[in-house]
């Protein structure tokens, strides 16, 4: 019987890699276990947020680290070296370092991994960084023996300064809930790929940096975003209620706003799994001032990865860390997966 079938041995799970609660509760009772309590010029490990952030002077240097165990390595819409550049300058912008300064690199590859494969992920990561305008600077190569490693196993880290450090625990009740683009795209391709689903019209990934789309909001609307947070693993649910719970505010949702692929929905269905609970790599969840919101929204539509950009929520004081969705029949709970219901989706 594998790992991922025992539960409550003292042993490492999938579920505790996958992005929900059972990950956020092994960080904590492990690796920061014996943290040091924060500095008031550090954001550091304890705040749990998508990088830390260290004070220079009248700046904030970011810096941040991902690694990507995605299976299979390549899916519709991109493939694990887009993946590893898009995560790396994602999770820097989230926290409102959009003008990623360098990258490194550290690939550890199975025996017997295609040559042409390594060049074709190789190829992505360098159109990837293109479109993000940043360079990998330095990295490093493994090679472990044929069974050791499932393919391939990528590393980013990232580095980037911002006058003004945002994160994911600023929300404030009356803010609303905003999405840059219709959620679950990411999961549901790499899951519709990995089963052979076959679809009419193939779902493809959302797999993208969003340095850029990210800039032009909060250039143009200053002071409006309260938080940020990519939903990746565990997905929109799993990102709301971690920005919820940080924040002291409870999140009502209107199902009805929340932007949705047909094919995100039919590949949901013959699967069975909530979208809303389905990674996201092309995406950003973002608390805004409410008479800011449709400034911002206007701000993210003129932008090519933000056009179905929507407000689909409110922060309320009431219910701290519940997120409440309406579906238009009524009103439940929507509960954070213990872990991402979709194994090896990063």
């Amino acid at each position: 019987m594998g790992d991922q079938a025992i539960a409550g041995n003292g042993r490492i799970l999938l579920k505790h890699g996958a992005g929900g609660r059972a990950m956020r509760d092994l960080i904590r009772q492990i690796f920061l276990s014996d943290a040091d309590a924060p500095l008031s010029d550090m954001i550091g490990p304890g705040a749990m947020d998508d990088g830390a952030a260290l004070r220079l002077g009248d700046q904030w240097l970011v810096i941040t680290t991902d690694s990507y165990v995605i299976q299979p390595p390549f899916f519709p819409g991109g493939d694990i070296g887009r993946l590893a550049i898009a995560g790396t300058v994602n999770d820097l912008a989230m926290m409102g370092a959009t003008e990623p300064l360098a990258l490194t690199c550290a690939v550890v590859i199975e025996e017997g991994f295609a040559r042409r494969d390594l060049e074709r992920i190789q190829e992505s990561m360098r159109a990837a960084c293109r479109q993000a305008g940043v360079a990998v600077v330095t990295g490093d190569t493994k090679v472990m023996g044929r069974g050791e490693l499932d393919g391939i196993i990528i590393n980013t880290a990232g580095v980037a300064f911002t006058r003004e450090v945002i994160t994911d625990r600023g929300l404030k009740p009356g803010d609303r809930i905003v999405v840059t683009g219709t959620i679950g795209d990411h999961g549901l391709a790499v899951m519709a790929c990995r089963h052979d689903l076959g679809l009419d019209t193939p779902l493809c990934s959302d797999v993208a940096p969003l340095n850029s789309m990210v800039r032009v909001v909060l250039e143009g609307a200053d002071g409006a975003v309260s938080a940020m947070k990519d939903p990746t693993r565990g997905g929109l649910a799993s990102a709301l209620h971690e920005m919820a719970e940080k924040s002291g505010v409870g999140i009502e949702l209107d199902q009805a706003a929340i932007p949705l692929r047909q094919e995100t929905l039919a590949v949901s269905e013959l699967l069975g799994i909530d979208p809303l609970l389905a990674a996201n790599e092309g995406k950003a969840v973002l608390g805004v001032r409410a008479e800011a919101a449709a400034e911002v929204v206007a701000a993210l539509r003129g932008h090519p990865l933000g056009m179905q950009a929507a407000v689909i929520g409110t922060c309320v004081a009431e219910r701290p860390g519940v997120i409440v969705l309406d579906t238009g029949f009524g009103r439940r709970i929507l509960n954070e997966p213990e872990g991402e219901p979709l194994p090896r989706i990063c």
